[in-house]
């Protein structure tokens, strides 16, 4: 398969995209040949990031890394809310300014992301640095007719104005007015209609503006953000379901009214995350960020789990489920692991297993399909390996090794995988230490000691395995 950098691959014309707005799968066909313009929501800085948050990540990382490995010229882009009620809030409450709560969370986030291991976007520009673009695009709303300043300062969009307005969500603007909650707001046309611009309160970090001391509302951010960094149409846009409506049928609604020109190709939203069959929720608690579950669970175990479900279904969350990936995993690397020695290559068979990874992936992104070929391809190396087809087996270790890569998958030491969480320094010398010292009474055949320091080193929750290479320890299920 050609990577990124070497030409378009022959395979990317077999490329299908679900969009969210067609609620069906199409060719996908970017606006530049070989290149493709990807803007996804990003986090609103004012807490950890959570696992629905991982999903995102982790799923959006896959899509950029497959769209790359078709030899597309990929421009990802990611934003940054960092002014928000909520961040207002937090601050206030913690009594912290609001540049140093969001920098903390900034960093907490890359961190989780890097854990994770995803690439960097292209570009993650932050709101508090496009408000002369946000200004600019809620001027032209207002000289268009599209939007009106309202007594108080503040300047909302006129829903009625954009005849399309529900295309995304599938709903009809007369249905959703007849729905609205009308609630006493002589300040707003029509119940629908949302906020582009807010006037400041006191205390609250403001920006001036012809409308007088305000700040962005959230739809818009996005809209100028991306219109900035991709122009004023691009291919992909992308975030959690849990944005389709309002926030992207928003972002449609400013974008095409104040350009005239359709804002995005393809939508992706992914499928929400549920925990133990329920929708994820802080007031079920049942909500958990990514730096708590990293407590307990190696992170590519997390991004394991993420990727065998395929992104648009729901994601039930649940310990058993880590569980289960960690062993799945554990298997894996105990296949590399058992192989790392032997003879390098691939199996003459490499180009069906190929055509069928890409086959999966070329079929909106299906991961579950594409992690069943890294299923095969260790089956068939423990096969060879048992059969005693060591060069065999190793040819498909490390083309299972390849194209998990593709994934983000299996790019760690086995060792190091399989060893994860099993204690601080102090513990792990004194695990090797006891390591070789049944090293050495096996090679002395002192049976008897060998299983008195395995039963020792159980007791320390660790696994101790007996291989053709020599005494290996991982950490205990």
């Amino acid at each position: 398969m050609s990577g990124a950098g070497l030409g378009l691959s022959p395979l990317a014309a077999g490329l299908v995209i679900h969009n969210s707005e067609t609620r069906r799968k199409a060719p996908f066909v970017p606006r530049k040949a070989g290149e493709v313009g990807m803007y996804v929501c990003g986090m609103t800085v004012y807490d950890y990031c959570h696992i629905g948050h991982a999903r995102v990540m982790v799923s959006f990382d896959i899509i950029t890394r497959w769209l790359r490995q078709l030899g597309f010229r990929v421009t990802y882009v990611r934003n940054i809310t960092d002014i928000d009620d909520k961040i207002i809030k937090r601050a206030n409450e913690n009594g912290e300014p609001i540049d140093a709560l969001t920098a903390r969370f900034i960093a907490a986030m890359d961190e989780d992301a890097a854990a994770l291991g995803t690439l960097r976007p292209d570009q993650e520009p932050r709101a508090t640095d496009h408000v002369d673009g946000i200004l600019a695009m809620v001027g032209t709303l207002v000289d268009k007719g599209h939007a009106y300043p309202a007594k108080n300062g503040d300047v909302y969009y006129d829903v009625s104005s954009f005849p399309r307005y529900g295309r995304l969500s599938n709903k009809k603007l007369d249905d959703l007015q007849a729905g609205a909650r009308v609630e006493v707001d002589e300040l707003k046309s029509d119940p629908l209609d949302f906020v582009l611009w807010k006037a400041a309160k006191p205390g609250e970090p403001a920006w001036a503006s012809p409308w007088g001391q305000g700040r962005p509302g959230w739809h818009i951010e996005c809209s100028a953000m991306s219109t900035c960094c991709l122009g004023h149409g691009f291919d992909i846009h992308g975030g959690g379901g849990d944005l389709l409506f309002p926030h992207h049928e928003n972002e449609i609604a400013q974008s095409e009214a104040a350009t005239g020109e359709t804002y995005v190709n393809t939508w992706m939203h992914v499928g929400f995350v549920q925990v133990n069959s329920e929708k994820m929720s802080k007031s079920l608690n049942n909500f958990f960020t990514i730096r708590e579950v990293l407590r307990h669970y190696h992170p590519e175990v997390l991004r394991f789990f993420i990727a065998a479900s395929h992104y648009r279904s729901p994601l039930n969350y649940s310990d058993a489920a880590l569980d289960q990936s960690r062993q799945v995993l554990e298997r894996f690397y105990a296949t590399l692991g058992a192989l790392a020695d032997a003879a390098a290559g691939e199996p003459a068979t490499a180009a069906d297993y190929e055509a069928r990874l890409a086959l999966a992936m070329n079929d909106d992104f299906n991961t579950p399909e594409a992690i069943a070929v890294l299923h095969e391809l260790v089956r068939e190396a423990n096969r060879c390996d048992k059969a005693g087809d060591r060069a065999g087996a190793a040819q498909h270790a490390n083309l299972l090794r390849r194209l998990a890569g593709i994934l983000g998958l299996l790019q760690h030491d086995p060792d190091a995988f399989r060893q994860a969480g099993a204690g601080d320094a102090d513990s792990l010398a004194q695990i090797e230490a006891l390591v070789a010292e049944i090293t050495d009474a096996r090679q002395r055949k002192d049976f008897q000691r060998s299983d008195a320091l395995r039963d020792q080193l159980k007791g320390m929750g660790v696994a101790v395995e007996f291989t053709r290479e020599g005494v290996r320890w991982r950490k205990a299920d």
